[in-house]
């Protein structure tokens, strides 16, 4: 089963640029798994500020491949301090049938 989600998380004012630098240099390495069928980044259009990140992995074992690549963790390092929030907020999602 396809593993699906949503990762929500704000810029701080003034970090937008250097988190959209950020967000685009991890998209391009994790569109290069295996395992990843989807990473989407976008927008609010109401609140640029607001990143919302749309991923979908082959299968639970495509998720954990992920979460074990080694540019995941220093990406998490460098971009916490550029949001509000304490770490990206993830949302799992089930498809509905």
């Amino acid at each position: 089963m396809k593993k699906t989600l949503l990762a929500e998380f704000t810029a701080r004012e003034g970090a937008e640029a250097e988190v959209t630098r950020l967000i685009l240099e991890y998209t391009e390495k994790v569109r290069e798994e295996e395992g990843n069928l989807v990473f989407d980044v976008y927008t609010k259009a109401s609140h640029p500020r607001a990143y919302w990140i749309f991923e979908v992995y082959r299968d639970e074992d495509a998720f954990q491949a992920h979460l074990k690549a080694p540019y995941g963790g220093p990406f998490n390092a460098a971009l916490t301090p550029l949001i509000e929030e304490d770490a990206s907020v993830l949302t799992f999602l089930n498809p509905v049938t």
